[in-house]
């Protein structure tokens, strides 16, 4: 009953915020839109690399794919924070997203002509850089349109409908490749489609007035050096705040154990078990997609009310004690239907330690700094990934079924909790 009364309270406080903060729904826009096309390219593009016939990627070929799609944005990360805090975030998002669009628009056309997979993992990189930037300035500027007591049921209510808007892009690149064909058309027709978010993103930025995202001053000057000292600057600012140091470690602890476990799940549903009765290929790999959407949809209702319970570190602990469960009891058994239990309860517990994590930056961090926090915790979420994927796939089995890989995953995630703890006697002193 007290669960049921907190989804009620967070979505009465989401109605009142919206009255009061006209932004706010322009803001959600820019956010739900991104979102959605983002879903939908990375679909796409998981159609046309991962799950295309046409194309008959090897395992290891796909893990190297992973790797190369995420790691650029991991090296320019800290530096595009630098430019959040100094420059018109309005006119960053707007740019940001007119550029994704027509990445997007180029890397379809490649697809349909049957380019090579180096250009189109070049061009995809770019693109999905470009999508983390955007949302990096879209958590930025949250603080300007609602208040700070209203922060942690907002961020849990974006990130509700947000995981629904991906997942929703998601269904329809792989509704677009089921009705034109799993080839390389098909990919690059879903690909194309993909850039409506951007366009409905930029026209919803336009709304804003300038400077209303923030910071306050422009600051041409010395913009060189401060792009160059971006990633010391957000990780001297996420030191300083011990609860924020504590959320940045479950954030990458969970990034690498997800990694691992994508990459399992992309190798196990390419050879499904033929008496699992669930499907296979990119619609398998979907239903995974799902499975990790609905956890994340039930950690946006909870964690609003486990935070103020708890207290942010003691929640993230939480999270992590609840994943290594789930390592070695679901995902440990390498059978597709607890895989796909395991996907929903990481999502749950990675989406918590993530929206305690938005919170806390949000609410601790300064205004002149959040840019260079957020887009290094994006840097955080895409090393992990990167890191865990290619060190995967040098061990790997060819058909996923490495439980060693696993049980790896469940001490890292053990790992993470003594940093953690460590970092609360910092705290405590």
């Amino acid at each position: 009953m007290r669960r049921w009364d907190s989804v009620r309270d967070t979505a009465a406080a989401a109605a009142t915020t919206l009255r009061h903060s006209p932004g706010l729904a322009r803001l959600t826009t820019v956010r739900f839109a991104s979102q959605f096309g983002d879903g939908l390219f990375q679909a796409a593009l998981g159609g046309a690399i991962l799950f295309n016939p046409e194309r008959e990627t090897e395992p290891l070929a796909i893990a190297a794919g992973f790797a190369v799609l995420l790691l650029p944005y991991s090296v320019i990360g800290p530096f595009a924070g630098a430019l959040l805090d100094r420059w018109d975030r309005r006119a960053v998002l707007l740019w940001a997203n007119l550029l994704r669009g027509s990445l997007i628009l180029v890397i379809a056309t490649l697809l349909i002509s049957g380019a090579g997979e180096g250009p189109l993992l070049v061009l995809a990189l770019t693109a999905i850089g470009v999508s983390r930037f955007v949302l990096a300035g879209a958590s930025a500027s949250l603080p300007h349109v609602v208040r700070t007591s209203w922060l942690v049921p907002t961020n849990s209510v974006l990130a509700t409908v947000g995981s629904a808007f991906s997942a929703l892009g998601a269904t329809t690149a792989v509704t677009v490749i089921g009705i034109v064909g799993a080839g390389d058309l098909g990919s690059g027709v879903a690909v194309a489609v993909g850039a409506i978010g951007s366009v409905v993103a930029a026209a919803a930025v336009r709304g804003f007035a300038r400077r209303s995202l923030g910071p306050a001053d422009d600051q041409p000057k010395g913009t060189a050096a401060a792009v160059l000292s971006g990633l010391r600057t957000g990780a001297g600012a996420v030191w300083e705040k011990p609860g924020v140091t504590t959320v940045m470690i479950g954030i990458g602890v969970h990034r690498v154990v997800f990694g691992i476990d994508t990459l399992i799940m992309v190798l196990v549903l390419r050879t499904p078990a033929t008496d699992s009765g669930l499907p296979a290929g990119l619609a398998g790999f979907g239903v995974a997609v799902g499975a990790t959407a609905a956890g994340m949809l039930l950690a946006a209702l909870a964690t609003p009310w486990l935070i103020p319970r708890l207290g942010r570190s003691r929640t993230v602990v939480t999270a992590l004690v609840f994943a290594v469960l789930v390592q070695i009891l679901f995902v440990a058994s390498l059978t597709q239907p607890l895989l796909l239990a395991g996907a929903f309860l990481l999502g749950f517990a990675g989406q918590s330690i993530k929206l305690t994590g938005d919170a806390a930056m949000q609410i601790e961090i300064d205004d002149d700094r959040r840019g260079q926090v957020f887009a290094l915790q994006d840097t955080v979420f895409n090393i992990a990934f990167c890191a865990a994927i290619a060190a995967g796939a040098a061990v790997v089995a060819p058909d996923g079924h490495s439980l060693g890989l696993v049980l790896a995953g469940a001490g890292i995630y053990t790992a993470g909790l003594l940093a953690v703890t460590a970092n609360g006697r910092r705290t405590a002193r």
